[in-house]
């Protein structure tokens, strides 16, 4: 087990963190011996099973943090240890510096009904209580005085597109819309952090791919925090500003989209992200190639984060090789930070016909 400080700029640290089932719990993350065991072999020899292995991490505050993996991989157990749903066998776990190991029982309720609020699958909706009742429910048990809760309540049906249904009971709502009356409810709060399990899983692909845009829009607005869990790739592309696959309870990598697509760690990985369209998550930064000796280049510079997909019509309207640069917003004629090469339609094609370098 290797030490890491804790970020003392992190939203969330978590640091060596286990979760491990059965008699013997507590001796696994002591034990190197059984450490080092595979999922089988811990059961076998110690009658245990470690739903999450030795997990260090950190989330910025503002960050979409996307946790994801197949199913039992422990992606679920990890975000209900962040708020001691679940209570850890081992580790260390602080939000915004504060030790949540410490707290006690009372002080980890008030933590999850002020600061952090979790989005599960399954609605939770209260079938007897209208919109906005379900909305303002968390509000009512912090003890708010209905006219200010049913004020914020309507706020955060408005924001998230429910305006015209306060007085709906949930059986008369679609599934996404169910699934806003979720949202609107842990945004009545105003919590510091955001957690999603898996919750659009249930819901058909047109209205998740509506809630996945809904999510994208509020944290544009509203700056939250958020961690989330998908066992989709598309998914987690799609939200996440940075990305945890996870495998038997282990991390097995840690990075933007572009970061797994264009280098994963290993094979799992690789597989993982194999029939993912290179042009639309790598970067600029992962085609471009030296400059070549008297090599005519374009009198114009794209950055370096410039997706290849959002490149290509201006790649190849230049008729010559582009620079990409780290840094600056490009242009014509502007050097707009530091060249680290040229991008033509050679490697633009390349791309989108997902050959790999040799």
């Amino acid at each position: 087990m290797t030490a890491h400080a804790a970020s003392p700029d992190a939203m969330v640290s978590v640091r060596n963190l286990w979760k491990v089932f059965g008699p013997k719990a507590a001796e696994v993350p002591k034990s190197p011996q059984l450490q080092q065991l595979s999922r089988r072999e811990l059961m076998d020899q110690a009658g245990c099973t470690a739903a999450v292995r030795d997990a260090t991490f950190d989330v910025s505050r503002g960050e979409v943090f996307v946790i994801m993996g197949l199913s039992g991989s422990g992606k679920s157990t990890l975000i209900r240890l962040l708020t001691r749903l679940i209570e850890p066998t081992a580790g260390q776990l602080l939000l915004e510096g504060d030790d949540l190991m410490t707290r006690d029982t009372k002080a980890m309720r008030d933590l999850r009904r002020s600061k952090v609020s979790m989005v599960f699958q399954h609605f939770g909706l209260l079938p007897h209580r209208r919109v906005v009742d379900n909305v303002s429910y968390g509000l009512e048990i912090r003890g708010v005085d209905k006219a200010t809760r049913t004020r914020r309540a309507m706020e955060v049906i408005e924001l998230v597109g429910l305006s015209g249904y306060e007085r709906s009971f949930p059986h008369q709502l679609s599934g996404g819309m169910q699934q806003r009356v979720g949202l609107a409810r842990a945004l009545a709060g105003d919590p510091d952090m955001l957690l999603f399990d898996e919750p659009f899983s249930a819901l058909d692909p047109l209205i998740r791919r509506d809630m996945q845009a809904e999510v994208i829009r509020l944290h544009k607005e509203m700056g939250k925090t958020m961690i989330f869990v998908t066992h989709d790739l598309s998914e987690a592309l799609k939200l996440g500003d940075r990305i945890l696959i996870m495998r038997d309870g282990a991390m097995v990598q840690t990075g933007t989209g572009d970061q797994l697509v264009g280098a994963p760690a290993d094979e799992y990985v690789r597989n993982f992200v194999q029939d993912v369209p290179r042009s639309h998550v790598l970067t600029l930064r992962w085609v471009a190639r030296p400059e070549r000796l008297g090599e005519e280049v374009a009198d114009l510079t794209l950055p370096a984060d410039t997706i290849i997909r959002d490149a290509i019509r201006c790649v190849i309207s230049a008729g010559r090789p582009v620079r990409v640069v780290d840094g600056g917003s490009g242009g014509a004629g502007g050097s707009g930070g530091k060249v680290l090469g040229v991008v033509g339609e050679d490697e633009i094609l390349t791309s989108i016909a997902g050959l790999e370098d040799e």
